[in-house]
């Protein structure tokens, strides 16, 4: 494919070679290079160690061991009624929580200081001819030198790496050269992304420091850990291109976020905008980079490639004067020919044009109508050396296209980041909808649309949450059940089947349970059916067995309650309704 320069196409479908599960584990993980101590690689990761840590066993166990482990300690907590550890009363403890936040935000910082600067030494600047192709570019092919057309890519076809620039050299085994400098995987992607990698198993002890407190960890952060777990994992190990703004962003955030959680550790009271700000940013997070990692499939440009190609030169060789002279007497000397004609003329300088190197020259000259062909001259031995050949290999620059991602496990980290954000995404934008549909309706209190979508994005997160929350609690029920059901069956008791699990139904159906017994409650109240006259009723009748219990048998048949018969004896009375007994008195 040729054309005037690199262009950009974008909306064009993936490859489906791209979408395999399990993806191909080609081509195999490079680790960082290092030559020596420099902020991009402060210093030497063994190939061994990065790709141990990268094993997908490592990710999955620790995810699963984090979320079940997370859903029994929540269980625990509640059935002690959510009482702090007692090692969370230590000063231990407290400075432990201060000098973790403190970590996690000065690292964060750092870490996206790193990717900034990457960046930075990565993209083209803006005044460079094809500055925007070029950024493509360079966000999609992590590994080669800086420029457009000069990337290492994996072909999955050949199963090797390859350039499409002649002039760029793999290294001796085959892979991108550890020198190459200007894309993201060699300046800095590859050490500090694998770090945060890493990081995100550490992260798992804000969920202990706040088990530890006796209170409940979130749902949503849960999912929130065990999911950035597997999404990192995927991403660092298989080299995807979107996985420079998991780091980038996540790293940003969480500096900010663990800044307030130091300040607020330290007992600064922070106010509550910052607070819902935080949280803006974590969801937008989430939105932006589903959004940016899915545009990756379907981004596809052109670059400038050298192609061979041979051409043919008819060219005479170095002929001394002699071959020349026997030439042209040779030609002259024929039978054949005619007198000195325009045509034999002609005829004569082409041929003198030859002998002499200058093929050009010879194919322009004209040749009348009328040429007289020289019979048998061009079986001769002069125009056999006349017209001696010689190939030659030229470059002309072609623009071909390349898809952005090149293989299935880049593809793999994009949908399963994919799959990770869609419930949060997809819950989100429900909220959202329904709860600025409200407020812009044309009952609404406020009826600006900036005020509207303000609130909206609010309702929005604190949905998701609730949800989210929801679906956490059940599961702790459902461990909750399953252990009485264990003790249960341990004591030899039969589980009673029908009762209810306390806390599974979700915030808004709880909400109208709630109600729903207020108004029962109420409603027996008011016909006198409610605890307090319950228990007035059991007092009375409780008084009225003593006083029959201490009354002479030939006093209870005088009794106000005793009506003279056999049958009416005290048992009889209990079981009559005081207001039964006072209309009957008052009826007598």
């Amino acid at each position: 494919m040729s054309g005037a320069g690199p262009t950009l196409v974008a909306g064009d479908l993936p490859s489906w070679s791209v979408f395999k599960f399990p993806p191909d584990p080609a081509p195999p993980l490079i680790p960082p290079p290092f030559d020596g101590p420099t902020f991009k690689n402060p210093f030497p990761i063994s190939y061994e160690t990065y790709n141990a840590a990268l094993d997908y066993k490592v990710p999955l166990t620790i995810a699963s061991v984090y979320a079940s482990s997370v859903v029994l300690l929540n269980w625990y907590n509640r059935s002690h009624k959510n009482q702090p550890w007692a090692i969370s009363k230590t000063r231990a403890f407290r400075a432990f929580v201060i000098f973790h936040n403190v970590f996690l935000a000065v690292y964060s910082a750092v870490t996206c200081v790193a990717m900034v600067r990457a960046l930075k030494n990565t993209f083209p600047h803006y005044t460079e001819r094809n500055s925007v192709v070029g950024t493509v570019d360079a966000l999609c092919k992590m590994h080669g030198p800086r420029g457009l057309g000069d990337a290492a890519t994996y072909n999955t076809t050949s199963n090797q790496w390859e350039t499409k620039n002649p002039f760029v050299h793999l290294d001796s085994n085959g892979i991108p050269d550890s020198t190459d400098v200007g894309r993201l995987w060699n300046e800095g992607l590859a050490f500090w992304g694998w770090f945060f990698y890493l990081s995100k198993f550490y992260e798992v002890l804000d969920t202990a420091i706040i088990i530890a407190k006796g209170k409940r960890s979130t749902t949503l952060q849960t999912y929130h850990h065990a999911g950035a777990m597997m999404c990192m994992w995927a991403g660092i190990r298989y080299m995807s291109p979107p996985i420079w703004m998991f780091v980038l962003v996540n790293s940003g955030v969480h500096a900010m976020m663990y800044t307030y959680y130091t300040v607020s550790a330290l007992g600064v009271r922070v106010p509550q905008v910052v607070k819902r700000t935080l949280t803006s940013l974590q969801i937008t997070q989430f939105l932006v980079g589903a959004s940016f990692a899915l545009i990756h499939l379907f981004v596809s440009y052109t670059v400038p490639v050298s192609v061979p190609y041979e051409i043919i030169d008819k060219v005479l060789p170095k002929l001394s004067s002699s071959t020349v002279s026997s030439v042209v007497s040779s030609v002259t000397s024929s039978t054949a020919l005619p007198t000195a004609t325009g045509a034999a003329i002609a005829l004569l300088k082409k041929l003198v044009y030859r002998a002499a190197g200058e093929e050009g020259l010879a194919e322009n000259i004209y040749q009348p109508a009328n040429a007289v062909q020289v019979g048998g001259l061009s079986d001769q031995q002069p125009q056999q050396i006349l017209r001696n050949a010689i190939k030659r290999t030229v470059y002309r620059t072609e623009y071909q296209p390349v898809a952005c991602i090149d293989t299935s496990g880049q593809a793999f980290a994009i949908y399963l980041n994919l799959i990770y954000l869609a419930p949060l995404t997809g819950l989100f934008v429900r909220f959202f909808i329904k709860s600025y549909l409200r407020r812009t309706s044309t009952n609404a209190k406020h009826s600006t649309k900036r005020h509207a979508i303000a609130k909206a994005g609010r309702d929005a997160i604190h949905g998701v949450d609730r949800e989210i929350e929801s679906l956490g609690r059940s599961a702790e029920d459902g461990v909750s059940t399953g252990i009485q059901h264990a003790k249960n069956s341990i004591r030899g008791r039969t589980s009673k089947s029908s009762e209810i699990r306390n806390g599974s139904l979700s915030p808004a159906n709880q909400k109208f349970v709630d109600s729903f017994n207020r108004k029962v409650s109420q409603r027996l109240e008011d016909i006198g059916e409610g605890p307090k006259d319950t228990e007035k009723r059991a007092k009375m009748i409780a008084k009225e067995v003593v006083s029959s219990a201490s009354t002479p048998k030939s006093e209870r048949a005088l009794s106000p309650n005793g009506n003279g018969n056999a049958n009416g004896s005290g048992i009889g009375s209990i079981t009559a309704k005081p207001e039964d007994s006072g209309n009957a008195n008052k009826k007598a």
